[in-house]
């Protein structure tokens, strides 16, 4: 939750996760309007919490992307600075660092300062971290300096003005002396004077440079032959800001036409407050270059065997990822491979995937692997739950609104699309979604157009679209509750997720999997899956499929103090199956004539609501009407909601003699 969201909360407390950070509207305030961008974050869990409108200039990210994004995707490519950084911190209560980046929104990585300090809200640890863009604060730490040159400039520069006026009454001997070539130009770029060093390594003599240009002389093409500009070149610019300048990768030209890198300070003089021209002294740094050219070479043959050793070991690597998991995907049945199969087949695309399945057997797992392994994937994944949002804020939800659009719309906001733009939406229960909202969904598919609610500008959008549900929706086609040309759409490259009963190979290696994590979570050891723990989880029908299985392990976990696993598995179901019941009495013509719409409803509605009497209210598993029927579960489950027929409560089931 924002932290501009305490206004709405009378008790003053914003909630992240399970941590509330108090937020009085003064503190907010101050936070929100703090010239420094800042972030909050939770490092454990790698979630953002707040950032404030510094934050989001300076990346350029609209602040509901930048609380949707994790923070180690916002820190490129620092991911093991980034864990020392926060570490360190954690431990210290504050720490400062110059060794991460930022990605920003127009896709440029800027480097930055980082400052945090920790905060322990409910016994959750949150990260307070200030970000400063590190080219920004050099350029003010240059001009502080040049300040700092002007500041105390008059009575020392007037000792080398001296020294000058020294020089020109014939007193060069610490010019002379010098290893370093030395020359002075005025204003105008005009050579004044040049000490024997520079007459030597540049192979010209003092009176051929003096009263010269010399730029034009020895500075006025660069590396490749083409012309430096002297609105370009760092010496002139020294009087004319008043500034130092130290530059090490450039080249002086000789007499003979030849060309050798040189590292030169130019400094200004100043006389009775007037930038009057520069010092120049400079040296040959070829010897340093060279060093610099081996070292080169010699990280580039590293790199290659580093390389080569990396080709050598691309099998291993591959049969270990084969091995343990794919992307979180627990799991080494065929089914299991199928899938991954089709996901590393459809990944790298732009295809619009549709993802079944029943629930609890982790749609939105498979939907996180394809983004990771697709070209979006520094992009975010945004998920939208269709079956959570109010039927009346779909459009809002998904495209967007602008301030007065409708009453609450206080303030413009973008829907979840413009925050994929570029990255994946995930479609989650994507049935759900109302008939009359599933044609704007359905030309954002086609177009990559929409607007948002009280606007009339037609925005284009970038979106690669996943989608899952439990339902079926052909079915949903047939009974009219979804739209053909949207279920054809959605469908262009299908993946199904088996039900966790149809693999049961899995369940030992998801069971280890989540054993462990929830060890971890509660920070219990020695306790373990015996052969017969597992036998009784493979022989389990789950229902719930994989969220089942791991409620079971959280809940055993929990109840486990050491040793074996305290499994409590729920009992089947043993009630003898009742005898077939008498033929229904339907409402259809006995001579087998056709049946009106309104004649197949009733007759569907009946046979439903006599198979949950005779199976005593249970609608799935052995004996239930799903069963009685021969339906699917998922099937019976739609079709009820569809006919308005509410699940009944469980009653034991009558012999019927």
């Amino acid at each position: 939750m924002n932290l501009s969201e305490t206004e709405h909360n009378p008790a003053g407390y914003l909630e992240a996760g399970q941590a509330k950070v108090a937020a009085q509207p003064m503190f907010h305030a101050f936070f929100d309007q703090h010239p420094t961008a800042t972030l909050i974050f939770d490092p454990v869990e790698n979630r953002m919490v707040d950032a404030n409108s510094a934050a989001v200039d300076l990346l350029g990210f609209p602040i509901e992307t930048l609380l949707q994004s994790k923070p180690s995707w916002l820190f490129n490519g620092g991911l093991s600075a980034l864990i020392v950084f926060t570490q360190s911190v954690m431990v210290q209560g504050s720490c400062w660092t110059n060794e991460l980046s930022c990605r920003t929104r127009g896709g440029r990585v800027i480097p930055v300062e980082c400052n945090a300090r920790s905060m322990t809200q409910n016994g959750q640890v949150l990260l307070s971290v200030t970000l400063q863009d590190r080219d920004v604060v050099e350029g003010l730490r240059k001009q502080a300096d040049a300040n700092d040159y002007v500041r105390r400039g008059l009575a020392e520069w007037r000792k080398y003005e001296q020294l000058f006026q020294e020089i020109e009454q014939g007193n060069q001997l610490l010019l002379q002396a010098a290893g370093d070539g030395i020359y002075g130009v005025n204003a105008d770029g005009i050579t004044t004077f040049i000490n024997p060093a520079a007459e030597r390594l540049l192979g010209y003599s003092a009176d051929e440079l003096v009263g010269k240009n010399m730029h034009e002389m020895v500075h006025g093409r660069h590396p490749d032959g083409s012309h430096y500009h002297v609105k370009q070149c760092p010496i002139y610019a020294a009087f004319n800001d008043g500034a130092v300048h130290h530059v090490d990768d450039e080249v002086f030209w000789r007499k003979d036409g030849s060309v050798f890198p040189v590292e030169y300070t130019s400094t200004p003089i100043v006389e009775h407050g007037m930038l009057i021209g520069a010092v120049i002294i400079f040296r040959d740094i070829s010897d340093r270059k060279e060093a610099e050219e081996d070292l080169r070479s010699a990280l580039e043959q590293v790199k290659s065997l580093q390389h080569r050793l990396e080709e050598e070991n691309a099998y291993l690597q591959e049969e270990i990822r084969t091995e343990h998991n794919y992307r979180e995907i627990i799991g080494s049945s065929a089914a299991i491979r199928q899938v991954i199969q089709k996901i590393q087949q459809v990944a790298p695309t732009n295809s619009t995937t549709l993802i079944t399945g029943e629930s609890g057997t982790g749609k939105e797992l498979i939907a996180r692997a394809m983004h990771l392994s697709s070209e979006r994937s520094d992009r975010p994944l945004i998920r939208v739950n269709c079956a959570a949002i109010p039927r009346d804020l779909f459009e809002s939800e998904f495209f967007g609104h602008v301030r007065g659009a409708f009453t609450g719309a206080t303030r413009d906001r973008a829907g979840r699309f413009e925050l994929a733009d570029g990255g994946t939406l995930f479609l989650d229960e994507v049935g759900e979604i109302p008939l009359e909202l599933q044609g704007k969904l359905l030309r954002v598919l086609q177009e990559g157009q929409y607007e948002r609610i009280g606007e009339e500008k037609t925005r284009n959008v970038d979106v690669r679209i996943i989608a899952a549900t439990n339902k079926d929706l052909a079915e949903e086609v047939t009974a009219k509750s979804f739209r053909e040309d949207l279920y054809f759409r959605l469908q262009v490259f299908p993946i199904h997720l088996p039900p966790l009963r149809e693999r049961p190979e899995d369940i030992p290696l998801l069971a280890s999997h989540f054993l462990q994590t929830m060890c971890r979570k509660f920070n219990k050891r020695g306790i373990h899956l015996s052969q017969s723990d597992i036998r009784r989880l493979s022989d389990y029908q789950w229902s719930g499929n994989v969220r089942e299985l791991e409620n079971i392990i959280e809940r055993a976990v929990i109840v486990t103090q050491a040793g074996r696993l305290r499994l409590d598995l729920p009992v089947p179901d043993t009630q003898p199956a009742a005898p077939p019941s008498p033929p229904m009495k339907l409402p259809a013509d006995e001579k087998g004539l056709l049946l009106t719409e309104s004649e197949r409803v009733a007759r569907d509605r009946l046979m439903i609501v006599n198979a949950l009497e005779q199976a005593g209210g249970k609608v799935f598993g052995e004996g239930g009407a799903a069963e009685l029927l021969g339906l699917k579960p998922t099937t019976l489950a739609s079709r009820m909601k569809r006919l308005g027929i509410e699940k009944p409560k469980r009653h034991k089931r009558t012999e019927i003699s």
